[in-house]
């Protein structure tokens, strides 16, 4: 049997100072518990609060600012002034589609010809390749845009300026030492960039470049705002940091999708889809949480096992019938695809047992035939999960391998990987995750240079999972204005995760129910304050006969519970631990 997922670290912010807070309630009159968690959050002074709280679309940076984006976009005016048709090259994942899809709408609103086009992922392969080239050719374009790629794929950028296509590339992934050969590179993440947030998505890159372009063309602000809820999906389903300009596109991204339920809006695939995640949530409302869970897993499907082209059509459609039935088909292949996600993480840590040994190795490395290539991502995540291990999972196919990466917050695995380079075919990606092509002769040696590049790196605190607790709090602290006040701290994520909060001395309320075989419900006590909690996988840590009556620090966030459409406020568990 594998072993399971170290215990984690606790790890308490310091106490924030008295007067500080006293400040921030007499200005803001926010409940003291509120104004620690401000503080905590260093959002310690009345105007820096009040930013954190109600951002504006108004603070968002100017997208003239990016490097490369004032060339791209005087290339788009022309393009949309003479009529010349426009590729939109996106990605296979949700923020390549989305980002192609916003892209391309826009263009269209502002009175360009632009037809997208996202590359299958068996088929054609990752990035710019012969595929989109030849779909340039054969549309006429004579400009081609990335989205969410190209900065790496320098022989097919030149390839399609031979073609007579102008290459506008517009990307987020780390570049190599030497950069395309593009009329104009859009990347925060390229040398020379000065622009302030470097975390961007490869959507809210393109997001970026049209908002530039309607500006030359003399278009009001506002009309950008509309299209922040394909942002805002891409945002989190790439799993960005939500902080800065992120935050406030994601937050307002929310809102606009939000807003369009329950009539379909100009996006009725969006709809349908969020329609269709709402169903399977019991009605809860759309939020960072379900797009993570529910709806960027139904778009990612399509890339992984089935045709991106579908996921694409879902957010460019405008026929209400056809936005159903392509709802609906995501949906099926999403159960498909976790069919076999589940299949291949148990014929992984099969492979596991007996060669993985948590003392000796501080990464793991996995291969197997069969395994499919659109999967390997999520198989790669759900070990790293639970080993907390940066992890390589390689589906071979005869004599070669494809292989996805995923990593833990103190491993660079992009670095890690050049240092590897000479073992693989081709790699690329950023900090937590990438992808890589090897032959099969060479997965020893690769094993082999990552599992030292990972001894070399992480220390034995690297290797146990961190529970960053923001402020301890009283049950009694928990009302409703707290829990109402505190939906203002997201969206949450990555960047700005989820308030987490430390109760002292709890009591448990009856005896723990076991859900599921693997999850915990049971009710907190403290003095006269009482507060329902669900302990995700909790179950198989601790016995529910092990919680008797002694007292027990209990680590949490909290959560809407909805059920039969009616929402109350639980709490969320993440660890346990005895009193002192």
């Amino acid at each position: 049997m594998t072993p399971g997922r170290p215990r984690p670290l606790w790890r308490l912010r310091p106490p924030p100072p008295p007067e500080t807070v006293r400040e921030l309630e007499r200005t803001l009159k926010l409940s003291p518990a509120l104004c620690r968690l401000l503080v905590a959050r260093n959002h310690d002074t009345p105007d820096g609060a009040k930013s954190f709280l109600r951002p504006r679309v108004a603070d968002l940076h100017d997208p003239a600012d990016l490097l490369g984006a004032n060339e791209a976009a005087r290339r788009l005016v022309r393009a949309v002034q003479d009529r010349e048709r426009v590729l939109v090259h996106g990605d296979y994942d949700v923020d390549g589609i989305a980002g192609a899809a916003l892209l391309t709408e826009w263009l269209r609103a502002l009175g360009g010809r632009a037809e997208a086009f996202v590359p299958n992922r068996l088929r054609d392969g990752y990035d710019l390749g012969e595929a989109g080239v030849a779909q340039g050719v054969a549309s006429g374009a004579t400009v081609l845009v990335t989205v969410d790629c190209g900065t790496t794929a320098h022989e097919w950028v030149g390839r399609a300026g031979d073609a007579g296509m102008d290459v506008l590339v517009t990307d987020h992934h780390r570049p190599e030492a030497e950069l395309p050969p593009a009329l104009a590179l859009v990347n925060p993440s390229q040398p020379g960039c000065r622009y302030p947030s470097k975390d961007l998505c490869g959507a809210a890159v393109a997001f970026k470049v049209a908002q530039l372009t309607a500006r030359m063309l003399g278009r009001p602000a506002d009309e950008a705002w509309q299209r922040l809820d394909l942002v805002a999906l891409a945002t989190i389903a790439d799993q960005v940091a939500l902080s800065g300009e992120n935050r406030v596109m994601v937050r307002y991204g929310l809102n606009v999708a939000s807003h369009a339920q329950p009539r379909p809006s100009a996006r009725p695939g969006l709809s349908a889809l969020i329609a269709r995640c709402r169903k399977a949530s019991g009605g809860r409302p759309l939020d960072s949480g379900m797009v993570a869970f529910q709806l960027a897993p139904r778009i990612n499907a399509a890339g992984r096992i089935g045709d991106p082209a579908e996921a694409l059509r879902l957010l460019l459609t405008r026929d209400l019938d056809e936005a159903v039935a392509l709802a609906d088909k995501l949906d099926a292949t999403n159960r498909e695809r976790q069919r076999i996600e589940r299949r291949t993480v148990d014929e992984a840590l099969e492979a596991l047992n007996g060669e993985y040994d948590p003392d000796r190795d501080r990464a793991v490395v996995v291969s197997g035939d069969g395994w499919h290539p659109g999967v390997i991502g999520i198989a790669a995540s759900r070990i790293a999960e639970r080993f907390y291990r940066p992890v390589v999972v390689v589906a071979l196919d005869g004599e070669q391998g494809r292989g996805s990466a995923r990593s833990i917050p103190a491993f660079d695995v992009h670095e890690a990987l050049t240092e590897c380079g000479r073992h693989m075919e081709r790699f690329g990606g950023h900090r937590q995750a990438a992808g890589l092509d090897v032959r099969r002769e060479k997965v020893p040696a690769l094993r082999e240079a990552f599992l030292a590049a990972a001894r070399q790196r992480l220390g034995e605190e690297d290797l146990r999972p961190v529970l960053n607790a923001d402020i301890e709090i009283g049950l009694d602290e928990l009302d409703y204005d707290f829990h109402r006040h505190l939906r203002h701290f997201g969206p949450s994520g990555r960047g700005n995760p989820k308030p987490l909060f430390v109760a002292r001395r709890v009591r448990l309320d009856g005896p723990p129910a076991v859900m599921g075989g693997r999850h915990l419900r049971f009710r907190m006590a403290q003095g006269r304050a009482r507060l329902t909690a669900f302990g995700p996988g909790l179950a198989e840590r601790f016995p529910a006969e092990s919680l008797g009556a002694r007292p027990v620090d209990v680590a949490f966030s909290l959560a809407d519970n909805t059920y039969r459409g009616h929402t109350t406020v639980e709490a969320r568990v993440r660890d346990i631990r005895p009193s002192r």
